[in-house]
């Protein structure tokens, strides 16, 4: 009993002691705050500043560029055909599929004999219808000079009747001599119609022998062209695609062996939007020539050529919309017929434009301007252009201001800003678009594209092209130095 009155006090204590503490640790914490809210000096809020980026906008004359995507072809393209049919019995030098020829180069012989045999037939024709004329003009020669005789024979007995007209008129002649001579002359003359009648038959039958012999000599000369035609050769530099024909094999007329591509005429065809095509209109509304920069991506090299637009196409096509443009290349070296590109077109030059980062503007055109004290304006600006992720603005009365080229939630109009400014880019040195190269640092580039087994042959192909040239594009140049670490 005593043991439970004794715990039982123990714990009134100890309940009594903590809450004392805690009256006790209360009183201190609030003199504490007390002293501190009488000591801490009174503090003003402040204002949260951000960082932008800005950029002034100093309106120049830009040249936009319209980027599009098209296809090389070949503007001298040539099916080889066969004029005669027969058997292929011998193929020239390099003729096969990507095979350089020549101009009057030799590609294909189809067998002769039977062409040859053909010509020889029509030669001993010819031969026969010249003997045929040379006969039928002696024939006419002699007629010639019967009708002559005639004629003579005529005149004598004319003569002679005259006489006899003449005796019996001083009454010395007869009327039967006289009856006589005018006989003969009625004999002579009819002997006269007589001569020139075969004469004009002999004359008729040279005019015939000379159509005759025209008719020998057009047989003679279609079977010459026959027995030609069975050589089939080159009609000017290029390179063989579609060879469909090897030596020994049989070939019907008309058809096709090969196609001779000339690598040198190419041109590239692009298609373009209505309202992108307006723009390359002059006031005339006529396609202007400008220029135009072909570029094809090849292994990690870049091949590049200009090009001058030629035309567009005459209607627009059967579920397509837009403008087909063809532009010649200048440089083809490296390109190929079927090559996907990118085609840049210098577009009109467009005065009083700047350009800015696409997120500088939002959809309407509003951009955020630096203001006095460094806060930001809401202005807008016009869009005209846009180029990749850059838009071609036209700032109007905001010329010379200082724009935020970055957007972000937390800026806005109003807002206070710390402005980083862009360093001024260094002044580029002028570097030149191509590079003439030495002998030896040529070599040293091309040994190195030939021993790159992980480069395609078609674009190491096109890179050695680029190398052989006199003058070699700078870009180039610099990509393969890069990777050789040179």
């Amino acid at each position: 009993m005593r043991f439970f009155s004794r715990a039982l006090s123990g714990l009134f204590l100890l309940a009594l002691t903590i809450g004392l503490l805690s009256v006790a640790g209360g009183l201190l914490r609030g003199a504490l705050e007390e002293r501190a809210a009488r000591e801490a000096p009174s503090r003003e809020a402040r204002e949260q500043v951000f960082a932008a980026p800005v950029r002034t906008l100093d309106p120049e004359t830009i040249v936009p560029i319209l980027d599009a995507f098209g296809q090389i072809a070949s503007r001298r393209t040539l099916e080889v055909r066969a004029s005669v049919g027969g058997r292929v019995i011998e193929m020239g030098e390099n003729v096969e599929e990507g095979g350089s020829v020549a101009e009057g180069q030799l590609l294909f012989q189809i067998d002769p004999r039977e062409a040859d045999r053909a010509l020889a037939v029509r030669a001993a024709d010819l031969r026969d219808a010249e003997a045929a004329l040379a006969d039928a003009e002696r024939s006419a020669g002699l007629s010639a000079e019967d009708v002559e005789n005639a004629r003579t024979q005529l005149e004598l007995r004319r003569n002679a009747a005259n006489r006899q007209r003449d005796l019996e008129g001083r009454g010395i002649g007869s009327t039967q001599a006289l009856e006589t001579a005018e006989l003969a002359v009625a004999a002579a003359d009819q002997a006269l119609l007589s001569r020139r009648q075969s004469r004009a038959d002999a004359d008729a039958a040279v005019a015939q022998a000379r159509t005759a012999l025209e008719r020998a000599r057009i047989a003679l000369s279609e079977a010459e062209r026959a027995r030609d035609d069975t050589e089939i050769r080159a009609a000017f530099d290029g390179i063989l695609g579609d060879v469909t024909v090897v030596e020994g094999g049989l070939v019907s007329q008309n058809e096709r062996l090969a196609s001779l591509i000339d690598p040198d005429a190419l041109e590239v065809g692009f298609r373009v939007s209505a309202g992108e095509y307006a723009r390359l209109l002059d006031e005339a509304g006529h396609l202007t020539t400008r220029d135009v920069t072909v570029m094809l991506e090849a292994g990690g090299y870049t091949l590049s050529s200009p090009a001058t637009i030629t035309r567009e196409s005459a209607q627009v096509g059967e579920g397509q919309t837009g403008r087909q443009i063809f532009a010649r290349l200048v440089n083809p070296r490296g390109f190929r017929a079927g090559d996907f590109v990118l085609a840049a077109v210098e577009e009109p030059s467009l005065p009083g434009i700047t350009r800015l980062p696409a997120g500088a503007v939002d959809s309407m055109g509003g951009v955020l301007v630096l203001g006095p004290e460094d806060r930001l304006l809401a202005e807008n600006v016009e869009i005209v252009r846009r180029q990749g992720d850059d838009l071609l603005v036209r700032p109007g009365d905001l010329a010379g201001r200082e724009v935020v080229t970055q957007r972000s939630p937390s800026l806005g109009a109003g807002i206070k800003v710390r402005p980083q400014r862009e360093a001024p880019a260094p002044e580029a040195e002028g570097v030149a678009e191509f590079l003439e190269l030495s002998d030896e640092r040529r070599a040293r580039l091309v040994a190195f594209v030939e021993g790159n087994e992980r480069m395609p042959q078609d674009a190491k192909e096109r890179v050695l092209a680029q190398l052989r040239e006199t003058r070699v594009p700078a870009g180039v140049v610099e990509r393969i130095e890069g990777r050789m670490g040179g």
